[in-house]
């Protein structure tokens, strides 16, 4: 969703904060673990696992799990984690891209396949909904202390694609092969990065009346409870 983080636009009902929460440091914590165990474990070298400690401290995750999760790509060695993307739609022909961190494949997508049949969708081939989405760069960070022409002329410098200003943040765009060496720069100038990541932007949304969604957010609550599944983008224009 333009303007939002992946782990900002997940919607979830009151009371189930806390269940959230866990969720989410699971899924970060197996996306630590997965870029140790297939590089170094130190993040100054390892651009994936320096991403997911960074995302890890952006959720607010304590030291102690960011340890334990790099620690755990030691002991977990027999299991073998595969990095896989389903697509499909769901209710109102909404196209979605899953991302899969799993060691059993057919397990994911059964899962997936039932989910999103029960909610009146179906899950596609490969090629089948990417072409509704932009894979590219977000990086965010405060408007405090910098404003919006300072913002454009670092996006700019940078190499980025785009710079766009929010209520209380700035957000670049880049291509998805720049965003590294975009972050890096960026970083220079800018302390604190409020959400940096490589997502799925749909080109255009669904319009979903909002007496209408109660469908479709069940169907993304139980994708997000699944625990092969890491992120989950789509064109759906939230109500």
């Amino acid at each position: 969703m333009a303007g939002h983080s992946h782990w900002a636009g997940i919607k979830h009902k009151k009371g189930r904060q806390d269940k959230l929460r866990s969720k989410i440091f699971s899924k970060i914590s197996r996306e630590i673990t997965v870029a140790a165990k297939l590089g170094s474990k130190d993040p100054q070298s390892n651009p994936r696992l320096r991403t997911a400690i960074e995302l890890a401290k952006e959720a607010n995750m304590p030291k102690d799990n960011i340890n334990r999760a790099i620690n755990k790509s030691e002991i977990d060695k027999e299991k073998n984690y595969e990095s896989l993307r389903y697509e499909g739609f769901g209710p109102k022909n909404i196209a979605l891209i899953i991302e899969t961190l799993t060691e059993n494949k057919n397990r994911t997508a059964g899962s997936i396949r039932t989910i999103l049949q029960k909610h009146g969708g179906n899950l596609g081939n490969s090629g089948s909904t990417t072409h509704y989405f932009n894979n590219c760069g977000v990086i965010q960070f405060a408007k405090q202390n910098i404003s919006d022409e300072e913002a454009l002329e670092l996006a700019v410098n940078a190499g980025s694609n785009d710079c766009v200003t929010f209520e209380n943040y700035h957000e670049i765009i880049t291509k998805k092969d720049d965003f590294y060496k975009v972050k890096n720069t960026i970083i220079k100038s800018v302390k604190n990065l409020i959400y940096s990541g490589i997502e799925w932007r749909p080109n255009n949304f669904i319009d979903i009346p909002k007496e209408e969604s109660t469908d479709f957010d069940n169907m993304l609550e139980q994708l997000h409870e699944n625990d092969d599944i890491q992120k989950v983008f789509h064109n759906c224009k939230p109500a």
